[in-house]
């Protein structure tokens, strides 16, 4: 059984760890009000956008604009949202196995020919992929920290920029989608080229949607496709990581809920294993005294 004075020291320090989680699942709830806010706000606008982008760029039959043309998965470029801190569950493990899933399960040949890059919103995932020499297009951990959207529209021109020029033929983003406190969903969207509505997508009775909508448009189609990919992708990726920031606070606020509840339980047990060792002190030091007593008298 372990000494006393090692026990007090385990009880000490369990403690002052509960007080340090208890703090933080407290920051935690407070700045994911907020996250879970914003994001909840944006998400109605961003679906309807996409919806609107998709029709048009599904009825733009001779490629007007440079992000609707398809091409060949040559080069492709994964974009993974991640955090900057640890301590909240699961959360960065889950996104990095889902990127390496969607590489060896779409992009294994381009993988094994190099032509698969990763770019790290966050440190976390950049660190991983540095560790397994994976090739890290770039690392940008200012957009997790200090969000706004001036700053991921220039990220976002900057990605078109580089599809434009040929750079890479496919970008893909992975993120966790916010749904609740303790739940976040793996999202992976195609992000370049812009996806094309599915026309032959079912309807709720499960029989196919054969329905063509023949749009009027003003100005020119070509100039609403101009004017509207660009704003549309620049508020998908906002979106995307303001979905990752409030997962992210919803992870940790869970994790470090459960790790209270676990030092709650283990102060206890420790309360009792001290109790017992300092009663056995006792006990020993008493039969110590009678002894010293009985061999006085004979």
């Amino acid at each position: 059984m372990a000494s006393t004075k090692e026990i007090r020291s385990r009880l000490a320090s369990t403690a002052t760890t509960k007080q340090i989680t208890s703090a933080m699942k407290m920051v935690s709830a407070a700045k994911l009000k907020k996250a879970q806010d914003a994001v909840l706000q944006l998400r109605p606008y961003v679906q309807k956008m996409q919806e609107i982008l998709s029709s048009i760029s599904s009825s733009d039959n001779e490629g007007t604009s440079e992000f609707t043309k398809a091409r060949d998965d040559a080069k492709v470029l994964i974009v993974v949202v991640t955090s900057n801190r640890g301590l909240c569950g699961a959360f960065n493990t889950n996104v990095i196995k889902q990127t390496m899933q969607l590489v060896h399960e779409k992009y294994d040949s381009q993988l094994a020919a190099k032509k698969v890059s990763f770019l790290g919103i966050g440190k976390k995932g950049a660190d991983f992929f540095r560790r397994k020499g994976l090739p890290l297009a770039e690392i940008n951990t200012e957009l997790v920290d200090k969000v706004n959207f001036e700053k991921v529209s220039a990220f976002a021109e900057k990605l078109m920029l580089e599809y434009a020029e040929g750079k890479y033929d496919k970008i893909e983003i992975v993120y966790n989608q916010f749904k609740n406190a303790a739940i976040q969903i793996l999202r992976t969207e195609q992000f370049l080229p812009v996806p094309k509505a599915d026309v032959n997508k079912t309807n709720a009775k499960g029989s196919a949607s054969s329905t063509n909508y023949d749009f009027i448009f003003e100005p020119s189609k070509e100039q609403i496709i101009k004017d509207l990919i660009p704003k549309t992708l620049k508020v998908q990726l906002f979106k995307a990581v303001l979905d990752s920031i409030a997962s992210e606070h919803g992870a940790r606020m869970t994790a470090m809920h459960k790790a209270t509840d676990n030092a709650t339980e283990l102060l206890k047990a420790l309360r009792i294993q001290y109790n017992k060792a300092r009663q056995t002190s006792i006990t020993n030091e008493i039969l110590e005294i009678v002894g010293g007593a009985e061999a006085l008298k004979g």
